[in-house]
């Protein structure tokens, strides 16, 4: 089970957070959808947050936290996601479309529509596998590659203590959503059905992710709003602008 808390009343957002991190990133976000008259729903993914933990060694899939989202969907709601959370909120709107009213995504992984050239970048995310039994010093060099290809280099170095241990208390989750993700196949046609959606990307993204939102808003037909000075974690550095993006698509 995934924990899950509610803030305000009226038509549901769901909101689901990219790997590492936890519902906390849309705190205020949510505050911001309740005061607009909207239900702001805070799902801690798997491993996640206040989510129980997942123990090294178990496998999991990032298709597992689409079942769990698919399941909270008992009336239509909004899905916002951002990184991880994007391909969870896309792939849950194809598994129950009648229930999703309307997508928002900053920068979805959906690293399964990109072709044979694209892989080149993207593939920089497994260089280092982290397994069950590593040891700490080849898990923190799993994390930095991991925060270091989405945030630029130095970015691992730069984090403070906490959110650098919060990393390794999630790593496992993180290291089983990346495995799995990576080798997802779905087509850009695949999504050409979904809900209305509507697409966010920072002006300094990964390459890799600048052609996913690219094919995916051909495919679909979906608005791309970029936001200047941003990188692939826009919805923390550049919070107030994603935000407000994110309520005026919802309004």
């Amino acid at each position: 089970m995934l924990h899950v808390e509610t803030v305000g009343l009226g038509t549901p957002v769901v909101l689901l957070h990219s790997s590492g991190l936890s519902s906390r990133q849309f705190g205020k976000l949510g505050a911001k959808i309740a005061e607009h008259g909207k239900q702001a729903v805070l799902v801690d993914l798997t491993g996640h947050g206040k989510s129980p933990a997942l123990p090294e060694g178990e496998p999991m899939t990032w298709r597992d936290d689409v079942a769990h989202v698919v399941e909270l969907l008992k009336v239509q709601a909004f899905l916002v996601g951002h990184s991880y959370g994007g391909l969870v909120a896309l792939h849950a709107a194809l598994a129950a479309p009648d229930r999703v009213k309307a997508l928002i995504l900053y920068d979805p992984v959906a690293f399964g529509i990109l072709d044979e050239l694209d892989h080149d970048v993207a593939t920089t995310l497994n260089v280092i596998d982290l397994h069950a039994g590593a040891t700490v010093e080849t898990r923190d060099a799993w994390l930095e590659a991991f925060v270091d290809y989405w945030s630029g280099p130095g970015a691992w170095g730069g984090l403070r203590e906490p959110a650098r241990a919060e990393f390794r208390r999630v790593g496992w989750a993180v290291r089983e959503g990346v495995r799995t993700l990576m080798a997802d196949l779905t087509s850009a046609g695949a999504y050409s059905a979904l809900p209305p959606l509507h697409l966010i990307t920072g002006e300094h993204t990964p390459v890799a992710e600048r052609r996913v939102v690219a094919k995916l808003a051909a495919a679909t037909g979906a608005s791309v709003t970029e936001i200047r000075g941003a990188g692939h974690m826009g919805p923390l550095t550049h919070a107030d602008e994603v935000n407000a993006r994110v309520l005026e698509l919802l309004r």
